[in-house]
């Protein structure tokens, strides 16, 4: 299959790569990408956390103000000033036309908003939150729980409760999970297998993309400055194209077995403590069979990007083309995503063996529930049959489209190509 011209092309290709000043920077920089989202995303919770905000809490009773105020005023973001409170007792009547008097200073932001708790709040817990912004979860929530507490001990306090009794109606109920397999001990499950499947699907689905690009542009690149009629002066089309997607696909591979680096140490070393909340169970063999399947998946991507790439003479003209071939990307890491909260959906189970789709999905599966072996072996498999199933026919669009200058093919030109005999 490979002879001494095909490989001079691949070792060019990982070279050029390998060497370059993008993939080191992009191997460096998205691990520290990655955690820098993630560290604003707790910078800006933590921010919303703490922006004050006042708020008119009126309710129907004298005695049920008094208790909201004394229930509030235990809270730490009253102790510390973040939200303050106005208490009021009113009729429904009343509540409207305060509502009323005080909408401009909600409008223009004076008071952040008003709660409204009814006396059938006391058998139907349904509270009336009036503020600019209606669907603020960071504050509503942070109320709901101090207004749930004092509605569960006015409900059951008529019942004659003791405080134990009440603080037991108050508790959320907590699961513990625990993993089912073929060993004998039954495993306590944390979130480090939920993390490690969105962090699976987020870089496999970035490596795609990234490559993808690259080597598009790479061949639009060669065609438009003619480079690639010096080099197929001495290769053929085919041994050009194969060299250059399979070098690449090598450089996407020890990227991601960068990346994947530090999952590894943790998994084969005792260097790194973890807390135990956040401890995964997954093996070498697994993040093997991971590498070796994303090198499967890669070639047939890459032949795609290439194959757009040596139709279109621009950039800008190639993202007219290349959008189907990103959607076979878009949708399984969208598959892959809702498989976080449905790890035995019907729809995943038949993506992690697709061609295309497994790429992302099956790793995300396999971090999320015991995959057996014979859909592992077939998603490696259809991986395969794929790449012999397409590459004739992205070869021949290649050989013709490489070489091709001048107007812009329509698709029923690119289809006649695949008619042309060599």
């Amino acid at each position: 299959m490979f002879n001494k011209r095909m490989i001079a092309v691949f070792k060019r290709e990982v070279k050029e790569k390998l060497m370059s000043k993008s993939f080191i920077l992009m191997t460096l920089l998205l691990p520290i990408f990655m955690i820098g989202i993630m560290g604003m995303q707790t910078l800006l919770m933590s921010y919303n956390k703490d922006s004050e905000a006042s708020f008119d809490l009126v309710t129907e009773s004298y005695e049920l103000t008094q208790q909201f105020e004394n229930a509030f005023a235990q809270t730490d973001f009253v102790k510390d000033g973040t939200i303050k409170f106005n208490y009021y007792t009113m009729t429904r009547e009343e509540f409207d036309a305060h509502l009323k008097e005080k909408k401009q200073e909600i409008i223009d932001e004076k008071k952040t908003g008003m709660v409204f708790i009814p006396s059938t709040a006391l058998q139907d817990k349904k509270v009336e939150y009036y503020a600019k912004t209606g669907k603020d979860l960071s504050l509503t929530s942070r109320l709901g729980g101090t207004i749930n507490k004092v509605l569960i001990e006015n409900y059951f306090g008529y019942k004659n409760l003791t405080q134990d009794e009440l603080d037991f109606a108050r508790n959320r109920v907590e699961i513990t999970s625990y993993k089912v397999s073929e060993k004998d001990e039954y495993e306590e499950e944390g979130y480090g297998n939920l993390i490690l499947s969105y962090l699976f699907s987020f870089l496999l689905y970035m490596s795609l993309l990234m490559m993808g690009q690259a080597t598009m542009n790479s061949v639009i690149e060669e065609k438009n400055n003619r480079v690639v009629e010096v080099i197929l002066s001495s290769v053929s089309p085919k041994e050009l194209m194969t060299g250059k997607i399979f070098g690449a696909a090598i450089t996407g591979t020890v990227q991601m077995a960068i990346w994947l680096m530090p999952v590894m140490l943790v998994i084969s070393t005792t260097w790194f403590v973890i807390p135990e909340k956040y401890l995964f169970s997954i093996t070498l063999l697994q993040i093997s069979y991971m590498l070796v399947n994303f090198f499967l998946g890669l070639i047939t991507f890459l032949g795609l990007f290439a194959t757009v790439g040596a139709i279109f003479e621009s950039q800008q003209e190639a993202q007219s083309g290349v959008w189907p071939v990103m959607l076979l990307a878009i949708i399984p890491f969208f598959i892959s995503i809702a498989l976080i909260t449905n790890p035995n959906s019907s729809i995943g189970g038949i993506a992690s063996i697709l061609p295309f789709a497994s790429i992302i999905v099956m790793p995300a599966k396999m971090a999320l529930v015991d995959v057996p072996m014979w859909q592992l072996a077939v998603a490696m498999v259809v991986n395969l049959a794929t790449i012999f199933a397409i590459f004739p026919v992205a070869g021949k669009i290649y050989r013709v489209g490489i070489l091709r200058t001048g107007k812009k093919p329509s698709w029923g030109e690119v289809v006649k190509w695949l008619k042309y005999k060599y």
